[in-house]
Order: C-alpha cells, then sequence, then structure tokens
C-alpha cells in the first residue's frame, strides 16, 4: 500500500471539503463516485484529489468536526471495484464500495494529512 501525504481544508460557509494529494497539480477527470464526492484523476489515471460537497449532510457529521485537520482517505482499486474511505481522527465517516466502471487502474494506498 502507497501511502501519500494528503492537504485537506473545510470551508464551513460553503460546507465543502476538500483533500488534495501533496505536490500533484490539476486532473484530466473528474467523477461523482457517491452522491456529492467527487474523485479526480489525472492523466495517468491516478486520483489527485477528493471534493465533498454540503460534506456535513453527506458525511452525516458536525462542522466542527470536518474542520478537524487530522485526515486520512483510502482508495483501493481493481478492475471490478473501487473502495473509498474517510476518517478524521480515527473516526471512520464515510466508506463506499462501487463498481469501478471508471478506467481507474489497480491502485492501494492511503492519503495521511499526518505523513
Amino acid at each position: 500500500m502507497e501511502k501519500e501525504t494528503l492537504i485537506s481544508s473545510y470551508d464551513e460557509i460553503n460546507d465543502i471539503f476538500v483533500g488534495k494529494i501533496d505536490g500533484r497539480m490539476g486532473y484530466c477527470a473528474n467523477y461523482s463516485i457517491s452522491e456529492g464526492i467527487f474523485l479526480s484523476i489525472d492523466k495517468d489515471n491516478m486520483p489527485t484529489s477528493v471534493l465533498v460537497d454540503n460534506a456535513s449532510e453527506v458525511f452525516n457529521v458536525s462542522k466542527k468536526v470536518l474542520e478537524n485537520p487530522n485526515v486520512k482517505i483510502g482508495i483501493d482499486c481493481d478492475s471490478v471495484c473501487l473502495c473509498f474511505t474517510i476518517s478524521i481522527e480515527d473516526l471512520k465517516i464515510c466508506s463506499i464500495k462501487r463498481k469501478n466502471d471508471f478506467g481507474i487502474p489497480e491502485v492501494s494506498f492511503v492519503m495521511d494529512s499526518n505523513s
């Protein structure tokens, strides 16, 4: 499993959470992997960032929880399934398993703000 450094931010006024891999710039495609959750990938089909619109509602947590900088995002993917998790302070707030119909290659890594 590969580990990447995560830069995360939360805009309380607009209720938007963004998590980006440190050092990766831009994206080629942006996919809605679940209601309100968008995954951006680069030209090599590797995930680069996550954006969550209406984050407190999507995750069913308080805005105060989303302000915590201790965030981990896990992405495990093969040709069949995409598994996506987000934890804040080691509390899993989101777990999604869905069909990988995005063409994302086999990948397993964690984006961690505490890397």
